[in-house]
């Protein structure tokens, strides 16, 4: 998954949980062959090649997470979507060589992306992709669904105040992190502009964390920023947030959710809250001047979970 990927939890002489935290990063390194799309053996890869010609059955568990890509599909009204690899490859994102396609090129590579073109089977876990050329990718939902996979582990064993952290985009909490009284976990959200400072903290409580933004990943033609967030129904890079931080129950969830609230924009983001209580978010724009940022935080009782850097 490109990323390292840590847990922090209190741990004692005489408890077993150093040898569950092992466990749990052999589960990562077992999903990474998983879902992977650079290993020509892993299942996703497999999955990619077959799919078109015929149906193909998945592990089960993978499976579910075809199921919840779907779901997210649908209500975030396109804006994730797990077969947008193609607009990737035409600008040149995939492999770090940004340049700017054709609109005829973007306008093909957009007719093999569509979550409406995979048809997923539950009686036999298996999918399906209806039209030719179509692939799959887990980038925006793999290292959240790695994390979900790590604390169901701790869970079985019995191993509660914990911290779980994929990269430094993802985060999930569960328990309560010695010395903070209140309960619950805090979490710093770096600065999008000024990397070295924080702008906020969050506190979790057995809730997750996910952050996206196209602060690193972007390329510069002519004067115009391009960033690598694409807005799959546009095939064009999503612009006008500088990031995004979503809180959810899951963190399989929060992770698709901030790169759908970066690409649908504050109105669309504020939205989705209102209907789904669960759900709080941290928008980064840009403010009135050069440097500046305005944030917008949108769901739940932000005095709950939100407390802004002293800056």
């Amino acid at each position: 998954m490109a990323c390292e990927f840590e847990v922090q939890l209190a741990a004692s002489r005489n408890d077993n949980s150093m040898e569950q935290v092992f466990a749990a990063l052999d589960l990562v390194e077992a999903l990474d062959a998983q879902l992977t799309v650079y290993r020509d053996d892993s299942e996703v890869s497999h999955l990619n090649q077959l799919a078109a010609t015929e149906p193909v059955a998945v592990e089960a568990r993978l499976f579910g997470l075809f199921e919840l890509a779907q779901q997210l599909w649908h209500q975030t009204e396109g804006a994730l979507d797990i077969t947008s690899g193609p607009l990737s490859e035409v600008w040149g994102f995939s492999r770090r060589e940004g340049r700017v396609p054709s609109d005829e090129k973007i306008e093909a590579a957009r007719q093999r992306v569509g979550m409406q073109f995979i048809a997923l089977d539950a009686a036999g876990h298996t999918i399906r992709f209806l039209r030719p050329g179509m692939t799959v990718n887990f980038n925006s939902l793999g290292k959240g669904y790695a994390l979900d996979r790590m604390a169901e582990l701790f869970e079985v064993h019995d191993v509660d105040d914990i911290l779980l952290q994929g990269g430094k985009s993802s985060v999930l909490a569960r328990g309560t992190q010695p010395g903070v009284a209140e309960g619950g976990w805090r979490v710093g959200v770096r600065h999008p502009l000024r990397t070295s400072e924080q702008l906020a903290e969050l506190t979790l409580r057995n809730q997750a964390l996910s952050t996206s933004g196209a602060g690193t990943q972007f390329f510069i033609r002519k004067g115009r920023r391009y960033g690598h967030i694409l807005d799959p129904r546009t095939g064009r890079p999503a612009d006008g947030l500088h990031s995004v931080t979503v809180i959810a129950p899951t963190a399989t969830e929060a992770e698709g959710l901030s790169t759908a609230f970066y690409v649908m924009g504050p109105q669309k983001a504020a939205d989705y809250c209102a209907v789904r209580p669960e759900i709080a978010a941290l928008l980064v724009a840009p403010g009135g001047r050069a440097g500046d940022v305005q944030l917008i935080a949108l769901g739940q009782d932000t005095s709950s979970w939100l407390r802004l850097a002293d800056n």
